[in-house]
């Protein structure tokens, strides 16, 4: 009997630790079967990148959000895009950067960078109202759409530097599964882990939340946000280990952009999500700030390098640490 309190007082942490690994699990699951379905049904690899992989990516992102805000806890859901995003950009690309400098075409950074910024400002916009509703959730997911149409348009037509970079984003996910059968189970499994893993997750956090008197939204904005992120940090220090570190700010500008359009919006039309005080008041700025640094960089060094990735790292554990303080 004198146990069961202690073991109760682990089991959000168990359910966090679960959630995250079924979540990555899941996310690794989903993306090889639905590349491999879309490579048979003929689709380019420059495509296949730009939207299969980006979406695979940004799955533990989405699911976590949209049940965090099916149960009540849209602080969660919010929190976790946004603090996804700032690390993303902070804590992923400046330890694959430490570890590896990151070229950056001018290319890619104007026209990857340049529809991230678009989604970032679009989003701070609709934020002003205070609540994400449906209509703005379908504008939103508009914009992604056209934003897609025209860049496979281009890389169809027209392939560059920035179509390159997407076909490496489908070299790095690896051997994808053969024939008709195994991508389809592959997928099917993925999305079945994804789903209990979010609902581990967001239990787990709530729970923790309270007992340390922290908000969701700081929950959201940290733990949750670096948890459905720690799929895409595992790529993309692969990744920089085999040579192409580069395919890091691919996987990064393409998550932030849809994490905010896609995974916002479409969580907005099924349930409208209200914007915690402390999102708009500092974090979102704190998200636009990194982007619009994270662009200049790029756009004028061409590269990322050691100082820019230490120094993004050290600006992230500022970040976290005043979250906490604050």
């Amino acid at each position: 009997m004198n146990g069961e309190p202690i073991l109760e007082q682990f089991i959000p942490y168990l359910q966090i630790v679960g959630g995250l690994v079924l979540l990555t699990a899941g996310g690794e699951f989903m993306v090889r079967g639905a590349v491999g379905l879309a490579l048979l049904m003929g689709i380019s690899k420059a495509i296949v990148g730009l939207t299969i992989v980006a979406a695979g990516t940004s799955a533990p992102e989405f699911v976590v959000s949209l049940n965090a805000a099916l149960a009540g806890s849209g602080d969660i859901a919010m929190g976790n895009v946004v603090g996804s995003n700032i690390a993303n950009i902070l804590l992923i690309l400046g330890a694959v950067a430490v570890l590896k400098p990151v070229a950056a075409s001018r290319t890619t950074t104007i026209r990857d960078g340049g529809a991230m910024l678009l989604g970032t400002v679009l989003f701070i916009g609709l934020c002003l109202f205070g609540v994400i509703e449906r209509w703005a959730g379908v504008l939103m997911l508009a914009v992604l759409a056209i934003v897609w149409y025209l860049t496979c348009k281009h890389d169809k037509n027209s392939p560059d530097a920035a179509s390159a970079l997407h076909e490496n984003e489908v070299d790095e996910v690896g051997d994808v599964p053969g024939g008709w059968l195994k991508p389809v189970i592959a997928t099917i499994v993925g999305i079945v882990a994804l789903t209990f893993g979010a609902d581990l997750l967001v239990d787990g956090g709530v729970t923790v939340a309270r007992e340390f008197g922290v908000s969701e939204a700081v929950i959201g904005l940290t733990l949750v946000a670096v948890g459905t992120s720690l799929p895409e940090l595992a790529a993309s220090m692969v990744a920089a280990f085999r040579g192409h570190a580069d395919v890091a700010l691919g996987n990064v500008l393409g998550s932030n952009f849809l994490n905010l359009l896609a995974i916002i919006g479409g969580v907005s039309v099924i349930s409208p999500i209200v914007v915690p005080d402390q999102i708009a008041k500092s974090d979102m700025w704190v998200m636009l700030g990194v982007t619009v640094a994270l662009l200049f960089v790029a756009y004028f060094a061409r590269r990322i390098g050691r100082l820019a990735g230490a120094v993004f790292m050290a600006v992230y554990a500022v970040y976290i640490g005043m979250l906490f303080a604050g």
